[in-house]
């Protein structure tokens, strides 16, 4: 079995489309985006409608579930985001509403040695984020409560795996928000056979620019731009110049 993986898609409609073009010439067995849909890009609209129209199998994230319920903060660190998720409740009307307000936080589907179990943030609470350097004997009780051969932990927004024994532990990265120092989109390709579970990673080009002029045009926030140009977040503002395309970064793996 092949299952494409996304994440933090984060309303970045060139961004989903070049990872839909991407996974649609992989023979996948079906596509699963794992929380963050909208929030913090440009396009919440056109991005839930493409993800409906592949038929993509959809988990709730933080953003997503701020955005559906209006649960936004007055806290000084939400500023940037509170900004954007309140300019993206306007831009929504109850069809995208509702669908984020359907989401559910965890997908769960059978591998050959156990389960795979996906979720955004923690199993519970899509805006916890697990430590997945953790020691292992820390790390395999999340295992050993599902059952799983393979746990997708997204939200960190770089890709990263790391193997405890047969067992495989992945955040895909981000689609529209990548934060690996090379602008792009994340996606990720788990593959099951008999004998266990691998992941292949994927930095993908798309117009950059032409998103980041989206969202000067809109008003987003400047350090928001740059992170899409860059592939950093610097919430100061002071960014270094455009980063290229050409060269992937390896994926960072513990141990």
């Amino acid at each position: 079995m092949r299952i494409g993986i996304l994440s933090d898609i984060h309303a970045n409609l060139p961004a989903l489309a070049a990872a839909l073009s991407w996974l649609s010439k992989q023979q996948l067995d079906h596509i699963i985006a794992v929380g963050d849909i909208v929030g913090y890009g440009p396009h919440p609209k056109p991005v839930i409608r493409m993800l409906q129209r592949f038929g993509v199998q959809c988990i709730g994230g933080g953003a997503d579930m701020r955005v559906a319920f209006r649960m936004l903060s007055s806290a000084p660190r939400s500023r940037i985001s509170d900004m954007t998720l309140r300019w993206t409740i306007e831009q929504l009307e109850e069809p995208e509403l509702g669908f984020l307000k359907s989401l559910r936080y965890r997908y769960h589907t059978p591998l050959s040695k156990g389960q795979l179990i996906a979720f955004h943030g923690t199993p519970e609470d899509p805006e916890v984020k697990i430590d997945l350097e953790l020691p292992a004997p820390d790390l395999l009780p999340l295992f050993e409560r599902f059952d799983a051969a393979c746990v997708v932990a997204s939200g960190s927004h770089l890709p990263f795996q790391r193997r405890l024994g047969e067992r495989l532990l992945i955040d895909p990265g981000s689609v529209g928000l990548s934060l690996g120092g090379v602008p792009g989109a994340d996606v990720a390709v788990l593959v099951d056979t008999p004998q266990g579970v691998s992941v292949e990673f994927k930095k993908l080009p798309y117009d950059t620019e032409w998103v980041a002029q989206d969202m000067a045009l809109l008003g987003f926030p400047p350090p928001l731009i740059e992170a899409v140009r860059q592939g950093t977040f610097n919430p100061s503002g002071n960014t270094v110049s455009n980063a290229t395309i050409e060269w992937v970064p390896p994926v960072r793996t513990w141990g």
